[in-house]
């Protein structure tokens, strides 16, 4: 092969191909060019490869080739109209078909909790045997409300997102095995319940609750969620819909969990702002609580409002078929209309 003639003759064909890949849009016959180039291209590099290999003639037409592949098969990345449907749809109409179970959670500990704060409350010995009396003083003294200044605001926040979304994590990911979910809601329950009622024997209730309750129940809700689901992709697994096969089942509701896993990270970010931030300033308790209470209702009422209007939209909504049933859930984002269409139109989309 003579390379010199070789080059001369296709030049101007890789030159156009890659003007063609340096362009953000392209019409429908360049977008024919586009394919029908790099073909060629790809062709000139096999020739090249297999009978007369140039280091630095076959490295930049591998560059152009696989530049132009990713043009013509590149798959859209997410968009700011796939990421509004996920806030708008997606996520609460996961969490509001979740609703029962979340709600038998959240009661289920809340009765838990309460039982034991009034009982370590009215038996103090309790609480000695599960911390010991000096450490009740000190966690009544100091212990208590120092854990919330002990570090940087920043810091803390930090830390509090990372720890409770993994707690969330280990809720969605051992749910289907049923028994970790309660492990981890018991010791939940058992530390709010030994610290609560400990604070509560030593007539301390006001700080206990005044520095729970402005994180606590947007924290709460979202551990409750999350063990919620997680119990109902287990439920899929041991009694599938009629309509469903056990696999069917499941992954539909991991799917569903998949979704609630992402929208909780936003949730857990919010939480631990309110902890770093809101539950120690020195302002009065009531602003600190009503603070901590009108962000909780607000996300109850983003579920309620937005979850049912996209469970009330799944049977006339493609996209949220896609969401929540398809068996690659990837194709529900790809399907996400555009009001301007897609940047590069494909010869598949003509």
């Amino acid at each position: 092969m003579d390379l010199d003639a070789y080059v001369a003759e296709h030049q101007h064909e890789w030159r156009r191909l890659e003007q063609l890949c340096d362009r953000r849009r392209l019409d429908a016959d360049e977008v024919d060019e586009l394919v029908a180039l790099y073909q060629r291209a790809a062709t000139h590099l096999s020739a090249l490869r297999s009978r007369s290999p140039d280091p630095g003639l076959v490295s930049r037409l591998s560059q152009l080739v696989l530049r132009a592949r990713a043009r013509v098969t590149g798959r859209r990345g997410a968009s700011w109209s796939a990421v509004a449907r996920f806030v708008t749809v997606g996520f609460p109409g996961a969490v509001y078909r979740a609703w029962p179970w979340w709600c038998a959670v959240a009661t289920g500990f809340s009765l838990l909790s309460g039982f034991l704060i009034w009982y370590v409350a009215g038996h103090p010995e309790t609480a000695a045997a599960f911390i010991g009396p000096q450490a009740a003083a000190d966690l009544v003294e100091s212990g208590f409300a120092g854990y919330y200044t002990e570090f940087s605001a920043p810091t803390f926040a930090f830390h509090l997102w990372t720890h409770n979304a993994w707690v969330a994590a280990q809720c969605l990911a051992s749910g289907v095995l049923v028994v970790p979910v309660f492990y981890l809601l018991w010791q939940n329950a058992l530390n709010v319940g030994v610290v609560g009622g400990v604070m509560v024997s030593y007539g301390r209730a006001d700080v206990f609750f005044g520095l729970i309750t402005p994180h606590g129940l947007l924290e709460l809700t979202g551990v409750f969620v999350a063990a919620g689901v997680g119990l109902q992709t287990a439920w899929a697994w041991i009694s599938p819909p009629a309509h469903l096969t056990r696999g069917r089942a499941v992954a539909e509701a991991g799917r569903s969990a998949i979704l609630v896993a992402v929208g909780l990270v936003g949730l857990f970010a919010v939480s631990a702002l309110l902890e770093a931030f809101v539950t120690p300033a020195p302002v009065p308790i009531a602003l600190r609580v009503a603070l901590g209470a009108m962000v909780w209702l607000g996300f109850l009422g983003y579920v309620v409002v937005l979850g049912r209007r996209a469970v009330a939209a799944e049977r006339t909504d493609p996209w949220l078929a896609e969401l929540w049933h398809s068996t690659d859930p990837a194709r529900a984002w790809q399907a996400v209309p555009s009001p301007t269409g897609p940047a590069v139109p494909g010869p598949a989309s003509r």
